[in-house]
């Protein structure tokens, strides 16, 4: 997947009232949201229904209590959001895109709620609650040292928890013998291992026994460009926008002792030069990302799948492939058409010279409690082979 800009702006600070004095620390946020602007403090002996009430009415709780009981209140929050009664829709069955943008709004709206959960941090990112865990390599993996006390949300905290036990433990991955790859906090984890299954399976083009160099456009954690050298392409240069995103992929790639064969550098999309086989692994679904590491999914307007396409023809060598790795989901929601895709193909220039399908394996395929999954159900990710038409 490719990789994320960062969202967050600037730091700012967040301001409440505590013991009758004004108190202020710096303010974090994943997502890049502003700070609340009414706080009150909370503690063990709020009940659930007081805080469901405060929260949803706009009123973040800074928690002074047990760090257990936060977590428990954070669950007990989530269970009065899925009890809340639904809205009638104004339709008996609501199109797939209109299904899509409700369950859209939902998630935001959720994430909205349970992140209204407070925790401190002291300035070295220990947590001064009760019962609290030494988080402070996660908080300094993603923050780096801070020197000041701060405040983030307790399901941002847990976030960072989470990703800093994906990064430490990897992900294994088939196609490169169950090597791991390490995903860093904000770059998409190769989690759905279908998409690089493609890559590790489709004939190489003939143009690289004269030139043996790729691109791989948006390497997020660098999965794909490593797959391409294990194939035995002897020169890759890896491209990405996003900091993180590179050095996620060099720490990847020496790990898996790739480093001399790829190339990492800072670009936006395509890199100078051609090449016998580009690669690109877009987001699927074109909508506005919520947060940083939703970049990865989705791309609003297609921008960057719009953007690849426009460029390919100029970056081939001659005899050269570009490799498109996209799911067809944003199809079965209605959000794009296949029209539209082999419509940009076209323009570009391009024609198809293959295509190869794979089903999705990961569990939403499969669950028939997915608001969405009529679409997921009928999903197929693709590896489109590319000529200059």
């Amino acid at each position: 997947m490719v990789g994320v800009r960062p969202m967050s702006a600037a730091p700012v600070p967040l301001e409440w009232a505590e013991d009758g004095r004004p108190h202020r620390a710096l303010w974090r946020s994943a997502s890049g949201v502003q700070p609340p602007r009414r706080v009150r403090v909370a503690d063990d002996t709020m009940s659930a229904d007081t805080a469901y009430r405060l929260v949803c009415e706009g009123t973040a709780l800074l928690w002074r209590g047990d760090y257990h009981q936060a977590r428990q209140l954070l669950q007990a929050l989530a269970r009065r959001i899925e009890r809340r009664p639904r809205k009638p829709s104004p339709e008996p069955a609501p199109s797939p895109a209109a299904a899509f943008h409700l369950h859209r709004k939902a998630q935001a709206e959720r994430a909205r709620i349970l992140g209204m959960v407070l925790i401190p941090f002291d300035a070295d990112h220990h947590v001064p609650l009760r019962r609290a865990p030494d988080v402070k390599s996660a908080c300094d993996e993603v923050w780096g040292p801070s020197g000041e006390p701060c405040v983030a949300s307790l399901r941002d905290l847990l976030g960072l928890i989470g990703a800093h036990e994906w990064r430490r433990k990897g992900v294994p991955i088939a196609a490169l013998g169950g090597a791991h790859v390490h995903p860093h906090h904000g770059v998409f984890s190769p989690v759905r291992g279908e998409y690089v299954d493609l890559v590790a399976q489709a004939p190489l083009p003939a143009a690289l026994k004269a030139q043996s160099l790729a691109f791989d456009i948006g390497t997020g954690c660098g999965v794909l460009a490593a797959v391409l050298a294990r194939r035995g392409v002897q020169r890759v240069v890896a491209t990405d926008i996003d900091e993180r995103a590179l050095a996620c992929a060099r720490e990847n790639l020496a790990l898996l002792h790739c480093e001399r064969a790829v190339q990492v550098i800072a670009a936006d999309l395509h890199p100078e030069g051609r090449a016998p086989l580009v690669v690109c692994n877009p987001p699927w679904l074109p909508a506005k990302p919520g947060s940083p590491i939703e970049r990865a999914v989705y791309d609003p307007d297609s921008r960057m799948l719009r953007g690849f396409l426009a460029g390919l023809a100029a970056h081939l060598a001659p005899g050269g492939e570009g490799w498109l790795i996209l799911s067809d989901l944003a199809e079965h929601l209605g959000l794009r058409t296949r029209d539209d895709l082999e419509g940009w193909i076209a323009a570009a220039g391009l024609r198809v010279a293959g295509r190869l399908d794979i089903r999705p394996r990961h569990g939403k395929a499969f669950d028939r409690s997915d608001p969405l999954h009529a679409a997921r159900a009928r999903e197929l990710t693709s590896l489109w082979r590319l000529v200059a038409a």
